[in-house]
């Protein structure tokens, strides 16, 4: 019999497959961002203006990864550098107007797909089932030292 963290663990890769099995070039077929930009522009939104450095000790990228996706964003007018807000010295990126309207286009995208997927779900499930995610990443942060904050 298997040990309950080994179906998660199984049920976790099947999850990682299905938000990727549509992706070409790492893009949904149908996504308006790719993956990269839509957690960048969710964690600029949610944070506000951050630098580059706070953005690779938010995501625990190295700094060429994480300058690669912020050229990427910024190159497509969905982010921009901007003088330091408190006055520090490190430029910081905050997302753009039409970084902000792609990011709702995707989200109720991605919303729009989860009520498909979950249609025949009543709703106290679908809110158990947010509930338990919520507390599986939140103590994956608590382990990582890099909490995600919420809106």
């Amino acid at each position: 019999m298997p040990r309950p963290t080994e179906e998660v663990e199984y049920e976790q890769m099947l999850l990682g497959r299905h938000s990727l099995a549509d992706h070409r070039g790492g893009r949904h077929k149908y996504a308006l961002l790719d993956r990269s930009a839509y957690i960048l522009l969710s964690r600029l939104r949610v944070q506000g203006p951050m630098s580059n450095g706070e953005l690779s000790d938010a995501f625990g990228l190295d700094a060429s990864t994480l300058n690669r996706q912020t050229a990427a964003v910024a190159r497509a007018g969905l982010a921009e550098r901007i003088p330091d807000p408190d006055g520090g010295m490190a430029r910081k990126f905050r997302i753009t107007d039409e970084g902000a309207r792609l990011l709702d286009a995707e989200r109720e995208r991605v919303v729009r797909s989860l009520d498909q997927v979950m249609r025949d779900w009543p709703d106290e499930d679908i809110a158990a089932f947010a509930g338990y995610l919520k507390r599986f990443n939140s103590s994956i942060e608590r382990l990582s030292c890099r909490p995600w904050p919420r809106p």
